[in-house]
């Protein structure tokens, strides 16, 4: 999916433009027993809850794709024999009206949830119109529909007795603790929407967290591996560059790859290209040949890139750079400049000493002094 479709399924959680009957579920408590089921009709129901509700299923859409939302591909082979797969499209095409389909779903997920203390899963149905669209954007009058389910996975969040105002009486009464609902922790939308129509080969995953991808629910869910997680993401792509790298991964070097890939970012957000931008094993190839490494360390890179993330690996380019923060630590010292001056900052080598050196453009202050250089 891309952005801009992600965008045109979004808004099909405003009330105004919602075509989901209800919201059905159920509570699940701390022993992960069923102790409720939910079915809340949205058209005829308080337009104030309904929009609360609709809010908390469009969670599941939020964040950045590669970030938070992650692609879910199903092989041939799952799409025509898996019992995952088959219940999902049975969740679609019964439209959450089959009792033994939902009880099948939600006993599958209480298996692999692991909260601490109560949470409830919840389910909607949608069918979208979807407009054809010709080349210059205009619509015209045809239609194909998109009929899919999203599911959120939201932990309850029980609030402590407190005081509350009654103007009636001017007088403070207790307030009894009540169950809140929290935003989803994990959620999905099947099948995608890919080029604007279903996609039954793919769905799109949910995280709330961006160091734990609930790696259980993948699997028991879907049949699929989880995807590293984006701070792992992050470490590891480190680890490749060190440890392959070794003696060439100077300052430099590090400088260099950073300007490269948030150059690319910078060059990808004004081309307003609705594919999202990959970091892929031929872009490490391709920035490491620029920065000038030798070419048996960068063949090292590839192949630890292979290792650690797989073959054909694409990563978020925000997963493994930051590219608005450039800092520089040692154990006494943290050195932070603005990515557009990271030139400012070299390394130099003196009589066996190893130096940071950053050239002064600017006054400088010392803990709010400013300080003056000897000429």
């Amino acid at each position: 999916m891309t952005e801009r479709e992600l965008r045109e399924i979004k808004r099909r959680f405003r009330p105004e433009r919602s075509n989901i009957p209800r919201i059905v579920g159920c509570f699940v408590n701390g022993n992960g027993q069923i102790v409720s089921k939910i079915s809340q009709t949205l058209a005829l129901g308080d337009s104030v809850v309904t929009e609360m509700l609709l809010k908390v299923m469009k969670k599941t859409l939020s964040g950045s794709l590669g970030t938070n939302l992650t692609d879910v591909c199903f092989t041939t082979k799952q799409v025509s024999e898996s019992a995952e797969h088959r219940l999902l499209m049975r969740l679609r095409d019964t439209e959450l009206k089959d009792a033994e389909v939902l009880d099948e779903f939600y006993n599958k997920v209480i298996e692999c949830v692991k909260f601490e203390g109560n949470f409830v899963i919840l389910l909607a149905n949608d069918v979208y119109d979807v407009p054809k669209k010709h080349s210059d954007g205009e619509s015209d009058d045809s239609y194909t529909q998109f009929s899919y389910v999203i599911c959120a996975v939201c932990p309850i969040k029980e609030s402590a007795e407190a005081l509350a105002f009654r103007e009636a009486d001017n007088l403070f009464h207790s307030a009894a603790a009540t169950s809140l609902l929290s935003s989803p922790e994990i959620g999905f939308m099947f099948p995608a929407f890919d080029d604007r129509a279903s996609n039954i080969y793919g769905a799109l995953y949910y995280t709330k967290s961006l160091s734990d991808s609930h790696p259980s629910f993948t699997e028991k869910i879907f049949g699929t591996e989880a995807p590293m997680p984006p701070k792992a993401q992050k470490a590891t792509f480190s680890e490749v560059l060190t440890e392959a790298l070794s003696d060439e991964c100077s300052y430099e070097v590090v400088r260099s790859v950073h300007a490269q890939i948030a150059e690319m970012v910078e060059a990808h957000k004004e081309s307003h290209d609705p594919e999202p931008l990959t970091v892929t094993k031929s872009t490490v190839k391709s920035v490491l040949e620029y920065s000038g490494v030798a070419e048996e360390a960068i063949e090292k890179a590839c192949n630890a890139f292979d290792e650690s993330f797989g073959k054909n690996a694409a990563l978020t380019p925000k997963n493994i750079i930051t590219t608005n923060k450039y800092e520089v630590t040692m154990p006494e010292v943290s050195v932070k400049i603005s990515p557009e001056h990271r030139d400012a900052l070299s390394t130099e080598t003196r009589n066996g000493e190893h130096y940071l050196m950053i050239r002064v453009t600017g006054p400088v202050e010392v803990n709010g002094i400013s300080i003056a250089f000897e000429e």
